[in-house]
């Protein structure tokens, strides 16, 4: 006799789904496999020495309370230091719009918690960040989605969209997950404009947004809303942003943090209160050290400047080996980038093959809400040496020119 756990399991939990990336990682971590399928950072730029020496300092200062429990929303002084940072680009955010959570990841569930109600709809990017759909599935949201380029959303069918009264929009605008492209600044006004208008928030997800390697940095969608809601002493506008110290500190810290009206904050910390009381004192009191004593702005160029080579090299070994009729997104800063095969062709197919010849990616189809992406893959560049990117990339090359002119067949499942 057995139990029956089937039958005992919420609806919410029968609609969960195990991350495909997450499962991919499971067969990567054999030392000859080549993977450019997680979204992992470089374990070679990781600030061990830094850490230990920012544990042994937070240990004798302040010890006692990095151990004790601490604020639901947070440790107060990270809080105004993020706050500081943030109002160098003119913005008015205080401690008051700033909650720390564990991982940005934990933010997108806590918004699924606190604004989706069964069937509601929220209007996402297409192709859009996986991690993002996966927290919001459980809580049964429905999705609109709107299309992308090179320029990031395309705005142009946005005012349509909006008028089926979605909870939000969902954007990623700087070198966007999956697609690696960076929304341009006449549509970032546009999205803004239109989200002030229809009195629909914007959840601008930005874990990338120190990664630049080329070109001047563009404006947040949240200072952009602050024009459109003004006459307090603290943020009070429409965009809920999300940022993270996975990408430019340690993503085991499991440290991000959300900046939102303190309507929205007070109503996440009621949520997080019942998810995990707070994030981890002690990581909190790490990232404090670290930041203030101006350690991790030096850092992040060395983050830059190891990931900009290794861009460079995908690019570059992309250029070499794969075959005609092949597309893809040229990054100007994250971790990623967007291949677009023929039509007919499916990714995820090749994929079984190119794990047998020990070198994996992500398949397309996983980051489209609605459907759709067959022919398409995601490339991360961030984790791999440059000797192995190039070894990668040529053996998928050589996969491509296997199938190109024969198609492996879509299986219909």
């Amino acid at each position: 006799m057995s139990v029956k756990w089937d039958e005992l399991f919420s609806e919410r939990a029968l609609r969960m789904k195990s991350s495909a990336i997450r499962e991919l990682l499971k067969l990567t971590e054999q030392p000859d496999f080549i993977s450019f399928a997680g979204g992992l950072p470089a374990p070679e730029v990781f600030p061990v020495e830094a850490i230990e020496r920012a544990t042994v300092t937070v240990m004798r200062e302040h010890g006692a309370q990095a151990l004790q429990y601490g604020l639901t929303e947070g440790y107060t002084p990270l809080r105004e230091l993020i706050a500081t940072r943030l109002n160098h680009d003119g913005m008015k955010v205080t401690s008051e719009n700033i909650m720390i959570t564990t991982g940005s990841q934990q933010a997108l569930d806590l918004l699924g918690k606190i604004f989706i109600n069964h069937d509601d709809f929220i209007l996402t990017e297409s192709p859009t960040y996986l991690g993002a759909l996966q927290a919001w599935n459980s809580y049964q949201a429905a999705y609109l989605t709107i299309p992308t380029d090179d320029d990031g959303m395309i705005t142009d069918g946005l005012e349509q969209l909006l008028q089926n009264h979605p909870k939000f929009i969902y954007a990623l605008p700087n070198f966007q997950n999956p697609g690696g492209f960076t929304m341009n600044g006449e549509r970032r006004n546009e999205l803004v404009r239109l989200s002030a208008k229809y009195n629909v928030p914007i959840v601008e997800d930005d874990p990338y947004g120190e990664l630049r390697y080329e070109g001047e940095p563009l404006p947040s969608l949240l200072a952009l809303s602050a024009t459109f809601y003004s006459g307090s002493n603290y943020y009070t506008g429409n965009v809920i942003r999300l940022n993270t110290f996975s990408k430019i500190l340690a993503p085991g810290l499991r440290l991000g943090w959300v900046v939102a009206a303190p309507e929205v904050i007070f109503k996440l910390a009621q949520a997080k209160q019942g998810a995990d009381l707070h994030t981890s004192s002690l990581n909190q009191f790490l990232a404090y050290e670290l930041l203030q004593s101006g350690f991790l702005d030096q850092h992040i160029h060395i983050i830059r400047q190891t990931y900009r080579e290794r861009r460079d090299v995908m690019l570059q070994s992309l250029q070499d080996f794969f075959p005609e009729g092949v597309r893809w997104t040229k990054p100007k800063g994250g971790m990623f980038l967007w291949v677009r095969l023929p039509e007919g062709m499916d990714s995820s197919e090749l994929l079984k093959i190119a794990i047998e010849r020990k070198f994996a990616f992500v398949p397309g189809r996983s980051f489209f809400p609605n459907g759709g992406g067959e022919n398409t893959m995601r490339l991360n560049f961030s984790n791999s040496t440059p000797q192995k990117i190039r070894e990668g990339i040529r053996l998928l090359g050589e996969l491509l020119k296997e199938h190109i002119s024969q198609p492996i067949p879509s299986v219909v499942s």
